[in-house]
């Protein structure tokens, strides 16, 4: 039987991925059936796209006859529309990052308790199998224990038309960018290692005044290690190596992992996953391919998802690690701005 989904909020362009994927793959067995979104054009142009009916508000589209939604609107409205969704009892599928402040997570949190829906975070890194292998081989104890992780997500929207006046740099609706896509390669910090102790952040604007945050690091310090760091750049208009991992028996290097390392061609046979391990004489090539496009990626997690909606399998994100994650993006801010190391309990992390 079909899973019917609503979708609130066409603005994380990742839930057409999704919607595509569900169209085109009837075995899937979800159906969108409904939409709103607070931007009538954006509106009218994805539910005519998608078939779906227009709905004039969130409270006529739960009031349908819908068993789950999809929260992609921009990150404002995240609270908002989960409170309302949990309320009247549907599943939840909630794109990243989880919300703009904690108070507005600590919310969300709340809400999924109090009605005990179904609830997860849309995070395809934690689905992509090249990423689950590495975590596979840390758990397994092959590597030993890990001493430093190197996650580079990078982007190149700076060469997208007319970028600067996008949503996505609307402090209002999503902080900035940094917050709004750095918190993908941080939630793969979290997701890989666990919650870290202290971080130390750099960031800023180093190409155009009108996006803020554009390019940033961020060093994440595990109690008795790994150290792990987070490189983020907005302005990429190319890649290659993606996850450094360095271990106590062994090293770990992905390629083409993200945006920019996955468009361009590669070599002919290029290993996308290695790992040595020490006393070899020769890398170990994996045979999980890399995808042609990160666009494969973002809509690989319409499978997961919809699993996810049947029940076949546990939520990717719960909302409470969800809350972690944007605590550790958070902490980068109060880092930066006080040019220092910050512990991820700090008081004032409430306040960015």
């Amino acid at each position: 039987m079909s899973v019917r989904v609503g979708i609130l909020g066409f603005a994380h362009g990742h839930v057409l991925a999704y919607l595509n994927e569900w169209r085109d793959k009837p075995q899937l067995d979800v159906q969108a059936v409904s939409g709103w979104d607070h931007d009538p054009e954006r509106l009218k142009t994805q539910c005519g796209n998608y078939g779906l009916k227009a709905c004039a508000d969130a409270e006529e589209l739960l009031a349908g006859d819908i068993d789950a939604v999809v929260v992609s609107a921009e990150t404002l409205f995240h609270a908002d529309l989960v409170e309302k969704a949990a309320a009247a009892g549907k599943a939840v599928i909630v794109q990243k990052p989880l919300a703009l402040t904690l108070a507005q997570a600590d919310r969300i949190v709340a809400a999924i308790k109090k009605s005990n829906v179904p609830f997860t975070m849309a995070w395809q890194m934690r689905v992509d199998p090249q990423n689950v292998k590495m975590k596979e081989l840390l758990t397994s104890g092959e590597l030993g224990k890990p001493l430093l992780v190197r996650r580079r997500h990078c982007l190149s929207t700076h060469l997208w038309p007319d970028f600067q006046n996008t949503w996505h740099n609307n402090a209002a609706y999503n902080r900035d960018i940094f917050a709004d896509d750095a918190s993908h390669a941080i939630d793969f910090l979290h997701w890989l290692l666990g919650a870290p102790e202290t971080v130390t952040a750099e960031m800023g604007t180093l190409l155009n005044s009108a996006v803020p945050n554009d390019n940033g690091i961020a060093i994440y310090r595990y109690p008795g290690g790994p150290i792990a760091e987070a490189v983020c750049s907005f302005v990429a208009s190319a890649g290659e190596n993606t996850t450094e991992i360095v271990a106590e028996k062994g090293t770990v290097i992905q390629n083409y992992g993200d945006g920019p390392s996955a468009s361009l061609p590669r070599p002919e046979n290029a290993c996308g996953l290695k790992w040595h391990i020490a006393g070899a004489q020769e890398w170990v090539c994996s045979d999980i391919p890399s995808p042609p496009g990160h666009g494969h990626r973002i809509a690989a997690l319409a499978t997961p998802l919809a699993e996810f909606l049947h029940g076949k399998r546990a939520p990717l994100c719960t909302a409470e690690e969800g809350r972690t994650s944007l605590r550790m993006v958070l902490a980068c801010y109060v880092s930066a701005r006080e040019g220092c190391r910050v512990r991820i309990d700090d008081p004032r992390i409430a306040d960015v």
